[in-house]
This record gives C-alpha cells, sequence and structure tokens, in this order.
C-alpha cells in the first residue's frame, strides 16, 4: 500500500507522543492575568512545536486527539475540557489551535531541509501568534461585551510570552531537524519530495 494513503506506527506515535505533550503542558495550570478570560498556558508551546516538528498533518491529528480526549478528561490547562473552553472566551484559541500548527507545519516542511531559526521564528510567529489570535479574538469578542480593540490590549500582556514560546520552538526545532532529518520526510506534507518506503 502506498506511504501516501496510510500512517505508519511511526507517524501513529509521534501523534501520540505530541498530543502527550500538549496534554502534559497544561499540567503546570494557568496564570490568569487582566479580565480577558484568557489564562496564559504553556499549551500553545506544544501547539508550535507539533506543527514545527511533525508538519501540518501529524500537528493537526496531535490536537485533535487532544481536544477529543478533552471532550471525556480535563485535558487542558487549568483542569478545563474541550467543551468547557468551547463555551468561554477561550473558544476562538482553542479552535485556532488547528489553522495554527498547519500553517507552521506547512510552512517548516517548505524550509527543510536546512532549518533556518530565524525564518523558524518567523513561521512560528506568524502560525502560533498571527493566526491563533486571528482566531482568538474573535472567539473573546462572542462570549464577552470586548470590543476589537479591547480584545487587543486585553491581550498585549500575552504577546512577550508567546515570542518566547515562537523563539524556544525554533531552537529546539532546529536541534531536532539537525539529529533526525527524516522525521518530516512525509509525502503527504511534502509532495515535491520523492516517497520514501519506511
Amino acid at each position: 500500500m502506498s506511504t501516501t494513503s496510510r500512517f505508519s506506527a511511526r507517524d501513529l506515535a509521534h501523534v501520540a507522543v505530541f498530543a502527550a505533550l500538549i496534554v502534559a503542558l497544561g499540567l503546570p495550570g494557568t496564570i490568569n492575568v487582566g479580565s480577558s478570560g484568557v489564562p496564559i498556558t504553556l499549551q500553545s508551546l506544544g501547539v508550535m512545536l507539533a506543527g514545527a516538528l511533525l508538519g501540518a498533518r501529524k500537528g493537526v491529528l496531535s490536537v485533535l486527539t487532544v481536544m477529543a480526549l478533552g471532550l471525556v478528561l480535563p485535558v487542558l490547562a487549568g483542569g478545563r475540557t474541550t467543551l468547557t473552553s468551547l463555551a468561554g472566551p477561550t473558544v476562538g484559541f482553542l479552535i485556532g489551535w488547528i489553522p495554527a500548527v498547519a500553517v507552521i507545519g506547512w510552512l517548516t516542511v517548505r524550509m527543510l531541509p536546512r532549518y533556518r531559526v530565524i525564518l523558524g521564528i518567523g513561521i512560528n510567529i506568524l502560525g502560533g501568534i498571527v493566526v491563533l489570535y486571528a482566531f482568538g479574538l474573535p472567539g473573546m469578542m462572542l462570549r464577552t461585551d470586548l470590543s476589537l480593540w479591547q480584545a487587543i490590549t486585553a491581550n498585549a500582556t500575552y504577546l512577550p510570552g508567546d515570542l518566547v514560546k515562537a523563539v524556544v520552538t525554533a531552537l529546539v526545532a532546529a536541534q531536532v531537524h539537525r539529529a533526525y532529518p527524516a522525521l518530516l520526510k512525509d509525502p503527504a506534507t511534502a509532495p515535491h519530495r520523492t516517497a520514501e518506503v519506511r
């Protein structure tokens, strides 16, 4: 069977490991800043890492696995479930994990085989901040009485931490892709490369 039509055991292991990582990064809990109702968590770091290390397809599946688990277990930071998050001001940020990891993964694959840290930081900022906030801010406005400008200013305090996450992700990704250059050789996410037998 073609490798483009199924996941290998290694692919499934990658998805499971990064889903577990995202869940584990929620264990330290949350830090609430201001009155936005959106807490600071480390789980968005896990989302960035999933995209930068696994690519779009496996990264998205890792995020969807966490969301599926969250339907029955409190796997999100602060002991929240997926339904709790969807019902609150964090709805847009949770949904935004999917396009965020997809953008980071898709662009990272196209940067390889040599991972460049500065470009990687830019990709992580685009996917993990710009795209994520593009979904998160409307979600806040939907669940609260905030205007767009109020939602932007309410989230300004989160930007330094998010920038640090983007840098950390790029530094980690550079080391991992240097040590394991075949990690993202995936025909489904990189059609311009020759499919390999795994």
